[in-house]
């Protein structure tokens, strides 16, 4: 039984001037939470309590797939990562630090080469595949802008697994089980949820999915269909309906100080879809690219980041030293060895409105293949809410989500790089193929909570509720509503009901107001008046 008047929860009155979403302002309200840096949580009695129960139901469920559990370091050396590629390539989100003896080593923001290296020479044999293993383990990534409180931290907790299979069949049946459990475990947290299409990122591999806990203040937006498809916005390829024009004359027109696509639209009276929107940058062969996207769309920074290695936007000054005159750059007449690449929706237009290379200039009627020639046709946009359903093509819906888990196929990636080799059934040597499969601990724990709050607090599902009841003693220096609430706190617990009471000496509606706000299932109230009359609320 919790007794409240000893436990250490320390609740405030008001919103923290530091909180933006829901979540973040009634964990550290309800006394959950306590901020020791940027993105950087101690987690109280309160907060623990809950944590453990998301981390027993993820264990309970993750058991059921045959995986094993074991415990990796979060201080891996960078060997490792040089092995597979990845020290250069994650990012200065990467925590790096160096031993007394100049040794470099980075803090764990994930453990795919930890968990390669770990099988390299145990596992020999096709006879002892498939084997899946699973830790729960601190993460770190310097994050640029830590914030949301438990959704973008520095320092997080996460329950990660890994798969090793001597073909794709059977990666592809197990990446299903790993589906299936993820799915229960959303399932088991009382979250609404929806698993969708997403970007691997710099985890790598060819498949993979997100499992979306649904949420007015998710960091991600989520395209669906009553088709069943849905996708993250950041990786989903679907169909775009834009106006279509026949074939006319080139026709350069004077824009004086037009330099957005609003502006254009304004000035010459069309719509966005009807424009083209230019970008330019390089990539690690240093050549300087033009990009063209619809003028309603954005560019997808992760698509033409996979399509063009080290991509980088040209800054204003190499802009000019190019001959790119910002806000006027279009693919008709652009300077030498500037190489084009237009988004794959825009292959059937033939009446375009661009940029004419020319300050206060712009083209109406340009036509790719007579006026200009493109070098690369690509999946470009950030795809977003009326794009095309790439199943059905149906307009699609939008709705916000917070990404709780995801599951990847690996593929060879790491065997390949690290030299992970098995022998097969031909006696051949080949590289283990590998899935991956993370959950956000401490995610999951705020995603529940964006889902499940009002004006008062807190509603937490009686799964992972620190308690199931509170009983609610109004008048705890009454001997006899003490005896009757520590009766039924009691018996309840005998019952195999988590019971929290709150004899603290401190008036009725601070108790009232501390309870819903930390988000008890149940309240049991017991006052003087009911005890007389033989009943409780």
């Amino acid at each position: 039984m919790l007794d409240l008047s000893k436990l250490y929860f320390p609740t405030l009155k008001e919103d923290p001037q530091e909180a933006e979403i829901p979540s973040h302002k009634l964990l550290l309200r309800a006394g959950y939470i306590r901020k020791m840096g940027s993105g950087i949580y101690t987690f109280l009695p309160l907060g623990w309590t809950v944590l453990e129960k998301v981390k027993k139901i993820i264990r309970e469920e993750i058991a059921l797939t045959g995986t094993q559990e074991i415990l990796m370091p979060i201080l891996q050396p960078a060997t490792l990562w040089h092995e597979s590629g990845r020290w250069d390539d994650y990012g200065p989100e990467m925590m790096r630090l160096n031993d007394r003896h100049d040794n470099q080593f980075c803090l764990g923001p994930t453990h795919e080469e930890l968990i390669t290296s770990l099988v390299t020479n145990e596992l020999k044999s096709y006879k002892q595949l498939p084997v899946s293993i699973c830790q729960m383990q601190d993460k770190f990534r310097d994050e640029l802008r830590p914030r949301f409180g438990l959704l973008r931290t520095r320092e997080f907790l996460m329950h990660d697994t890994y798969s090793f299979h001597a073909s794709q069949e059977c990666l592809d049946e197990f990446y299903e089980v790993m589906g299936t459990a993820y799915g229960r475990i959303c399932d088991r947290l009382g979250l609404e949820w929806v698993r969708v299409e997403a970007d691997s990122g710099q985890i790598g591999g060819s498949v993979t999915a997100e499992f979306m806990g649904l949420a007015d203040n998710g960091e991600s937006d989520i395209l669906f269909c009553d088709c069943d498809f849905a996708a993250d916005a950041e990786a989903a390829k679907v169909g775009l309906e834009l106006p279509t024009k026949p074939q006319g004359e080139l026709e350069k027109i004077h824009t004086p100080g037009v330099g957005t696509i609003d502006e254009l639209c304004e000035f010459i009276g069309v719509t966005q879809p009807e424009t083209v929107k230019a970008l330019c940058g390089t990539a690690e062969d240093g050549q300087i690219y033009a990009i063209f996207v619809p003028g309603d769309h954005e560019l997808n920074d992760i698509k033409i980041e996979g399509l063009l290695a080290g991509f980088r936007f040209l800054d204003d000054e190499e802009m000019q030293k190019a001959g790119l005159p910002k806000g006027s750059i279009g693919p008709v007449g652009l300077p030498d060895g500037i190489k084009i690449i237009m988004d794959e929706s825009l292959r059937n237009s033939e009446y375009m409105i661009v940029g004419a290379n020319e300050r206060d200039y712009h083209y109406k009627g340009a036509c790719p293949g007579r006026d200009f020639n493109v070098d690369i046709w690509a999946d470009l946009v950030l795809a977003k809410e009326g794009d095309l359903c790439p199943n059905c093509g149906k307009k699609l819906a939008c709705k916000r989500g917070i990404e709780v888990s995801q599951i990847f196929q690996l593929g060879t990636k790491y065997s390949t790089a690290m030299n992970a080799m098995f022998m097969a059934e031909d006696n051949s040597e080949q590289p283990f193929i590998m899935g991956c499969y993370g959950i956000g601990v401490t995610r999951s724990m705020a995603a529940v909570i964006e889902q499940c709050n009002d004006e008062n607090g807190i509603y937490w599902p009686m799964s992972i509720a620190p308690a199931h009841v509170v009983v609610l003693p109004l008048q705890s220096d009454d001997e006899n509503v003490m005896q009757a609430a520590q009766k039924i706190a009691s018996e309840l617990e005998s019952a195999g009901v988590e019971v929290a009471i709150d004899p603290r000496q401190i008036r009725p509606g601070v108790k009232f107001a501390d309870a819903d706000l930390v988000g008890w299932p149940y309240q049991i109230v017991i006052g003087k008046r009911g005890f007389e009359n033989g009943v409780c609320e």
